[in-house]
């Protein structure tokens, strides 16, 4: 996760039923506790919304995410990169399936096993690219 600058994030996903989806988007975010505690939220074209929460001397990232039904009844169609108009077009046809109550709610945690500041193995993204 590579928290781009004031109103974007880029990530890839490595483990789980999203393992390969790699994605930049649009994010909000807010300072929770200065120095310590941070919220970042965002909307997927497949109809995701996505919220974490980055506790920095703790090493914890916590997250809630809210999956339409298409992207979470069909993961390995979300696979992907962004980047790819196929995946991408792919992605929001996910976000058609069911309806908005139709939903799938993900809490999680996880240890972060490495910080640091830049890109990582991330790609880089152009600030002109769509994002909602």
């Amino acid at each position: 996760m590579w928290f781009y600058n004031e109103d974007r994030i880029v990530y890839a996903i490595h483990g789980g039923p999203m393992a390969g989806r790699i994605n930049f988007q649009k994010a909000d975010y807010q300072c929770v506790r200065p120095g310590e505690i941070w919220q970042c939220n965002w909307l997927e074209e497949t109809g995701t919304v996505c919220s974490l929460v980055y506790d920095i001397p703790n090493k914890k990232i916590t997250t809630l995410l809210n999956f339409s039904k298409g992207h979470w009844e069909n993961a390995e169609a979300a696979h992907g990169n962004k980047r790819n108009t196929a995946d991408l077009e792919r992605w929001r046809g996910l976000a058609k399936i069911g309806h908005q109550t139709d939903r799938f709610i993900l809490n999680d945690q996880a240890d972060i096993l490495e910080a640091f500041q830049g890109q990582g193995d991330l790609e880089e993204i152009e600030m002109g690219w769509p994002t909602l």
